[in-house]
């Protein structure tokens, strides 16, 4: 049986030995930070959505190459930058950010429009830093993941990372000075 609690090695361990339907499990647990990543390489809701799809139809083709060296979790976001690197490097997007995609949480009108202007407002400078300061910020915030797993997705040196989130944050508390979304 699988639940929440279920680790994601066991459920592709399952999968690897023939029990195909279970990956919903991980599409399901990875899509919405698949679809953020996306998101920030393409800034458009469709294209973001069609890279999604393309991830996990990767991942799973590709899913008996995982050997549990590392989490599932770094395997899939390492297969994810490098679709979305090769899809850029393919065609140059030029398009605004599409912010349709956010989601509201429930609160009452008030707050959820507080809480918009928060996000737009975060998310459009996130948006205008140097991609690779976008890039070191969204996996060290938005996934998690340590300087050294970074470093081993997109190979910049850690100390470079590091620099790079120092960098990124000055950045953004000196753009949202003055603003509702000031830290």
């Amino acid at each position: 049986m699988i639940n929440d609690q279920t680790s994601d090695e066991l459920i592709i361990r399952r999968v690897q030995n023939g029990l195909t339907e279970l990956f919903s499990h991980i599409v399901e647990r990875y899509e919405n930070n698949i679809f953020s990543m996306g998101m920030r390489f393409f800034y458009n809701y469709e294209d973001s959505l069609d890279f999604t799809q393309e991830v996990f139809l990767k991942a799973f083709d590709r899913i008996h190459q995982y050997r549990e060296i590392a989490p599932f979790k770094f395997w899939l976001v390492r297969l994810a930058y490098n679709l979305g690197i090769n899809i850029k490097k393919k065609i140059r997007v030029d398009q605004e950010f599409d912010e349709s995609y956010i989601l509201y949480d429930g609160s009452s009108p008030d707050i959820s429009l507080i809480d918009k202007e928060i996000r737009d407002i975060i998310l459009h400078e996130i948006s205008g830093l140097p991609e690779r300061y976008r890039i070191c910020l969204d996996f060290y915030f938005f996934f998690g993941l340590k300087y050294s797993e970074i470093s081993d997705i997109t190979g910049y040196p850690v100390n470079t990372i590091k620099s790079d989130v120092l960098r990124a944050k000055k950045i953004l508390r000196q753009r949202l000075k003055g603003t509702i979304a000031e830290v």
